[in-house]
Protein backbone atom coordinates (compact mmCIF):
# COMPACT_ATOMS: atom_id res chain seq x y z
CA UNK A 1 0.00 0.00 0.00
CA UNK A 2 1.46 3.37 -1.07
CA UNK A 3 -0.64 5.56 1.26
CA UNK A 4 -3.00 4.75 4.10
CA UNK A 5 -5.54 6.46 6.35
CA UNK A 6 -5.60 9.68 4.35
CA UNK A 7 -8.61 11.97 4.07
CA UNK A 8 -8.98 15.47 2.69
CA UNK A 9 -11.49 17.76 1.03
CA UNK A 10 -10.96 20.34 -1.69
CA UNK A 11 -13.64 23.02 -1.84
CA UNK A 12 -14.60 25.07 -4.88
CA UNK A 13 -12.21 27.96 -5.36
CA UNK A 14 -9.62 26.32 -3.11
CA UNK A 15 -6.12 25.13 -3.99
CA UNK A 16 -4.86 22.31 -1.79
CA UNK A 17 -1.21 21.33 -2.10
CA UNK A 18 0.15 17.88 -1.41
CA UNK A 19 3.86 18.35 -0.84
CA UNK A 20 6.38 15.54 -0.56
CA UNK A 21 9.50 13.87 -1.85
CA UNK A 22 9.71 11.99 -5.14
CA UNK A 23 8.27 8.50 -4.76
CA UNK A 24 6.17 9.39 -1.72
CA UNK A 25 2.90 8.65 -3.51
CA UNK A 26 1.74 12.19 -4.37
CA UNK A 27 1.10 11.45 -8.03
CA UNK A 28 -0.69 8.21 -7.19
CA UNK A 29 -3.19 10.14 -5.06
CA UNK A 30 -3.77 12.60 -7.89
CA UNK A 31 -4.21 9.91 -10.50
CA UNK A 32 -6.72 8.06 -8.32
CA UNK A 33 -8.74 11.27 -7.93
CA UNK A 34 -8.57 11.83 -11.70
CA UNK A 35 -10.00 8.35 -12.29
CA UNK A 36 -6.87 6.85 -13.84
CA UNK A 37 -6.57 4.17 -11.15
CA UNK A 38 -9.16 2.59 -8.84
CA UNK A 39 -9.02 3.23 -5.13
CA UNK A 40 -8.34 -0.04 -3.24
CA UNK A 41 -9.89 1.06 0.05
CA UNK A 42 -12.01 4.07 0.94
CA UNK A 43 -13.82 6.22 -1.58
CA UNK A 44 -13.67 9.31 -3.76
CA UNK A 45 -16.59 11.75 -3.72
CA UNK A 46 -17.53 14.66 -5.97
CA UNK A 47 -20.09 17.08 -4.52
CA UNK A 48 -20.99 14.38 -2.01
CA UNK A 49 -21.58 11.70 -4.63
CA UNK A 50 -19.45 8.56 -4.39
CA UNK A 51 -17.57 7.90 -7.63
CA UNK A 52 -17.04 4.48 -9.13
CA UNK A 53 -14.15 3.43 -11.35
CA UNK A 54 -13.96 3.95 -14.27
CA UNK A 55 -15.54 7.39 -14.27
CA UNK A 56 -18.38 7.87 -16.72
CA UNK A 57 -20.74 10.71 -17.62
CA UNK A 58 -20.38 13.98 -15.71
CA UNK A 59 -17.47 12.93 -13.44
CA UNK A 60 -15.38 12.07 -16.49
CA UNK A 61 -15.73 15.67 -17.70
CA UNK A 62 -15.74 17.45 -14.36
CA UNK A 63 -12.44 16.04 -13.10
CA UNK A 64 -9.40 16.68 -15.30
CA UNK A 65 -5.65 16.37 -14.81
CA UNK A 66 -2.55 18.22 -15.96
CA UNK A 67 0.59 16.09 -15.98
CA UNK A 68 4.21 16.94 -15.27
CA UNK A 69 4.97 15.93 -18.85
CA UNK A 70 2.24 17.56 -21.00
CA UNK A 71 3.14 15.53 -24.09
CA UNK A 72 1.40 12.48 -22.58
CA UNK A 73 -1.94 14.25 -23.12
CA UNK A 74 -1.48 14.26 -26.90
CA UNK A 75 -1.02 11.67 -29.62
CA UNK A 76 2.57 12.27 -30.83
CA UNK A 77 1.63 11.40 -34.42
CA UNK A 78 -1.33 13.76 -34.68
CA UNK A 79 -1.27 17.43 -35.56
CA UNK A 80 -2.38 19.46 -32.58
CA UNK A 81 -5.35 20.81 -34.53
CA UNK A 82 -6.75 17.26 -34.65
CA UNK A 83 -6.05 16.64 -30.97
CA UNK A 84 -7.81 19.87 -30.02
CA UNK A 85 -10.81 18.95 -32.13
CA UNK A 86 -11.48 15.81 -30.06
CA UNK A 87 -13.14 17.57 -27.06
CA UNK A 88 -15.58 19.29 -29.43
CA UNK A 89 -16.56 15.92 -30.87
CA UNK A 90 -16.80 14.37 -27.39
CA UNK A 91 -19.10 17.16 -26.17
CA UNK A 92 -20.95 17.41 -29.50
CA UNK A 93 -20.11 21.11 -29.65
CA UNK A 94 -20.10 23.01 -32.95
CA UNK A 95 -16.53 23.20 -34.21
CA UNK A 96 -14.66 25.52 -36.53
CA UNK A 97 -10.98 26.31 -36.78
CA UNK A 98 -11.78 30.00 -36.29
CA UNK A 99 -13.69 29.28 -33.06
CA UNK A 100 -10.86 27.13 -31.75
CA UNK A 101 -8.22 29.75 -32.54
CA UNK A 102 -10.27 32.44 -30.83
CA UNK A 103 -10.59 30.25 -27.73
CA UNK A 104 -6.85 29.48 -27.63
CA UNK A 105 -5.69 33.11 -27.78
CA UNK A 106 -5.95 33.59 -24.02
CA UNK A 107 -3.61 30.61 -23.61
CA UNK A 108 -1.01 32.15 -25.92
CA UNK A 109 -1.59 29.52 -28.61
CA UNK A 110 -2.23 30.52 -32.23
CA UNK A 111 -3.13 28.97 -35.55
CA UNK A 112 0.46 28.23 -36.53
CA UNK A 113 0.92 26.10 -33.39
CA UNK A 114 -1.96 23.86 -34.42
CA UNK A 115 -0.20 22.71 -37.59
CA UNK A 116 2.60 21.21 -35.52
CA UNK A 117 2.93 17.95 -33.61
CA UNK A 118 3.54 17.82 -29.83
CA UNK A 119 7.32 17.41 -30.12
CA UNK A 120 7.51 20.65 -32.12
CA UNK A 121 6.21 22.86 -29.29
CA UNK A 122 8.10 24.04 -26.23
CA UNK A 123 7.19 22.61 -22.84
CA UNK A 124 5.42 25.81 -21.84
CA UNK A 125 3.42 26.00 -25.07
CA UNK A 126 2.37 22.37 -24.77
CA UNK A 127 1.35 22.73 -21.12
CA UNK A 128 -0.77 25.79 -21.95
CA UNK A 129 -2.39 23.80 -24.75
CA UNK A 130 -3.02 20.87 -22.39
CA UNK A 131 -4.70 23.27 -19.95
CA UNK A 132 -6.83 24.73 -22.75
CA UNK A 133 -7.85 21.23 -23.84
CA UNK A 134 -8.82 20.27 -20.28
CA UNK A 135 -10.86 23.45 -19.84
CA UNK A 136 -12.90 22.73 -22.98
CA UNK A 137 -14.54 19.95 -20.95
CA UNK A 138 -15.71 22.53 -18.37
CA UNK A 139 -14.30 20.77 -15.29
CA UNK A 140 -15.00 21.80 -11.72
CA UNK A 141 -11.86 20.16 -10.33
CA UNK A 142 -8.31 19.96 -11.68
CA UNK A 143 -5.52 17.70 -10.50
CA UNK A 144 -2.25 19.56 -11.13
CA UNK A 145 0.46 16.91 -11.02
CA UNK A 146 3.65 19.00 -10.87
CA UNK A 147 2.57 20.88 -14.01
CA UNK A 148 5.39 23.43 -13.80
CA UNK A 149 8.34 21.31 -12.62
CA UNK A 150 9.71 20.71 -16.14
CA UNK A 151 9.32 24.34 -17.27
CA UNK A 152 11.59 27.37 -17.21
CA UNK A 153 10.83 30.20 -14.78
CA UNK A 154 8.93 32.33 -17.33
CA UNK A 155 6.77 29.41 -18.46
CA UNK A 156 6.09 28.46 -14.82
CA UNK A 157 4.85 31.99 -14.10
CA UNK A 158 2.61 31.92 -17.20
CA UNK A 159 0.97 28.65 -16.17
CA UNK A 160 0.43 29.74 -12.56
CA UNK A 161 -1.03 33.07 -13.70
CA UNK A 162 -3.42 31.28 -16.10
CA UNK A 163 -4.51 28.86 -13.39
CA UNK A 164 -5.18 31.71 -10.97
CA UNK A 165 -7.22 33.61 -13.58
CA UNK A 166 -9.27 30.53 -14.45
CA UNK A 167 -9.92 29.76 -10.80
CA UNK A 168 -11.18 33.29 -10.15
CA UNK A 169 -13.48 33.09 -13.17
CA UNK A 170 -14.76 29.53 -12.82
CA UNK A 171 -14.41 28.75 -9.12
CA UNK A 172 -12.54 25.51 -9.76
CA UNK A 173 -10.97 23.45 -7.00
CA UNK A 174 -7.34 22.49 -7.52
CA UNK A 175 -5.21 19.71 -6.07
CA UNK A 176 -1.62 20.89 -6.57
CA UNK A 177 1.02 18.16 -6.31
CA UNK A 178 4.55 19.45 -5.85
CA UNK A 179 7.95 19.05 -4.19
CA UNK A 180 8.49 22.85 -4.30
CA UNK A 181 7.42 24.32 -0.96
CA UNK A 182 8.04 27.93 -2.05
CA UNK A 183 5.66 27.47 -4.98
CA UNK A 184 3.08 25.78 -2.75
CA UNK A 185 3.15 28.71 -0.35
CA UNK A 186 2.75 31.19 -3.21
CA UNK A 187 -0.05 29.39 -5.03
CA UNK A 188 -2.02 27.30 -2.57
CA UNK A 189 -4.71 27.90 0.02
CA UNK A 190 -3.43 25.16 2.32
CA UNK A 191 -0.65 22.58 2.28
CA UNK A 192 -0.47 18.96 3.37
CA UNK A 193 2.80 17.05 3.67
CA UNK A 194 2.84 13.43 2.51
CA UNK A 195 5.32 11.51 4.61
CA UNK A 196 5.38 7.97 5.95
CA UNK A 197 2.36 7.09 3.76
CA UNK A 198 0.22 9.64 5.63
CA UNK A 199 -0.76 13.29 5.22
CA UNK A 200 0.27 15.86 7.83
CA UNK A 201 -0.71 19.53 8.03
CA UNK A 202 2.24 21.63 6.91
CA UNK A 203 1.15 24.96 8.36
CA UNK A 204 3.62 26.55 10.73
CA UNK A 205 3.08 25.38 14.29
CA UNK A 206 0.88 22.44 13.29
CA UNK A 207 1.08 19.29 15.40
CA UNK A 208 3.24 17.11 13.17
CA UNK A 209 5.94 14.59 14.00
CA UNK A 210 9.44 16.10 14.22
CA UNK A 211 10.65 14.21 11.14
CA UNK A 212 7.80 15.69 9.08
CA UNK A 213 8.30 19.34 10.05
CA UNK A 214 9.10 21.71 7.18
Amino acid sequence: MIVEDISFTVDRGETLAIFGDSGSGKSTIGQILAGLFPVTTGEVRLDGEKLTYPYRGKPRKRIQILFQHPEVAFDPKMKLADSMKEPYLFLKMPYSRKTLCGYLERYGIYDEHLERRPAELSGGELQRLALARAMLLEPSFLVLDEPTSMLDVISQAQIIHLLQEIQREKGLGYLFISHDMALCKHFCTKILHLSGRKLWPAEEGADVPEQCRL
